[in-house]
């Protein structure tokens, strides 16, 4: 294969050689009729670069690799440190490239099929501290527009006191109907949400959620185009996006000094492990954050263990370690 005059990457393992044209050729397929996403395009590069180097290693045209090849490279790659995540990356991107080869009759078979990388551990959710999350919920975004600061106080109160998703809170309406994703009853104290699935479930609003609220519709309904549904508009009193959400979000959580990088998800995740650890009713969590399989909302059970392995080796006479 004719190497294309392309700059190599650097992947920590060197100077690599140039993409072929049938590899660059692919990628161009995936770009222009596949759509993938640059960030995806970055990564099956990379990926198709590891290839094309473990094949001009081992003297193998592309064309002519066979499964034992794709393993052997796979488990190199594995022992070189390159997480289980990053390895099943590498074979969507290699057995697309032979399924793309094959659909041009360029292969006779697959290598890639049957061949999967090691199973990843399950990494636990993060969680802010009760008093980081406390914090961060009477931050009410001082010395910015009074406005915004009520609305992302009522935000950071549903979030972290109902465990929304982002997607379910940017989907609330101001009132019930036929047409809303979500809405909020306060008399009944209760929020009605569309979450995954097109699944509805209602949780319980606490009072300080509520005060929020209340104070929030003082500023919405000045700030809000006149037909505008949402209940959270952004400044051009529009619905706030989940993109706009999370840059607010982190931008307050800087406001009220959180020592770490706060998204929305943290907060759902907060809500299960503190009430979680208050309660010790799995069941009702589950519940309250919509999960379909209960085998989902045991992690928070790990988070709750870990919490008290903290305490017993910060406060147990017999768990400080010489």
């Amino acid at each position: 294969m004719r190497a294309a005059a392309l700059l190599p990457l650097s992947t920590g393992e060197g100077v690599k050689p140039a993409l072929p044209d049938e590899l660059l050729r692919y990628l161009r397929h995936l770009e222009v009729e596949r759509r993938l996403a640059a960030r995806t395009l970055v990564l099956y590069r990379d990926a198709l670069q590891r290839l094309h180097a473990a094949s001009i290693a081992a003297g193998i045209d592309l064309q002519a690799v066979q499964a034992h090849h794709v393993r052997r490279w796979i488990a190199q790659a594995h022992q070189r440190g390159l997480a289980p995540r990053s390895l099943a990356l590498v074979l969507a991107a290699w057995r697309g490239l032979y399924r793309w080869w094959g659909e041009q009759r360029a292969v006779a078979s697959n290598p890639v099929d049957g061949v999967r990388a090691p199973k990843a551990g399950k990494l636990l959710p993060k969680a802010l501290s009760v008093d980081h999350a406390v914090a961060l919920s009477d931050h009410l975004g001082q010395g910015g527009d009074a406005a915004l600061a009520a609305r992302d106080h009522a935000i950071v109160e549903l979030l972290y006191g109902c465990g929304l998703r982002v997607g379910e809170l940017v989907g609330l309406d101001v009132r019930a109907g036929r047409d809303a994703a979500g809405w909020i009853d306060m008399p009944d104290a209760t929020a009605h949400v569309l979450g995954k699935g097109s699944k509805r479930r209602s949780v319980p609003v606490g009072r300080a959620a509520l005060a929020a609220l209340e104070a929030w519709a003082v500023h919405r309904t000045p700030l809000a185009k006149p037909d505008e549904a949402a209940l959270f508009v952004s400044r051009r009193g529009i619905r706030l996006s989940a993109s706009q959400l999370r840059s607010r979000l982190k931008a307050l959580a800087m406001q009220a000094g959180l020592p770490t990088h706060v998204h929305p998800h943290m907060l759902r995740h907060s809500f299960a492990s503190h009430l979680l650890q208050s309660s010790g009713d799995l069941r009702a969590v589950q519940e309250l954050l919509g999960h379909a399989n209960i085998a989902t909302t045991q992690v928070y059970t790990q988070l709750d263990f870990q919490h008290l392995a903290k305490v017993y080796d910060a406060a147990h006479p017999r768990a400080k370690r010489r």
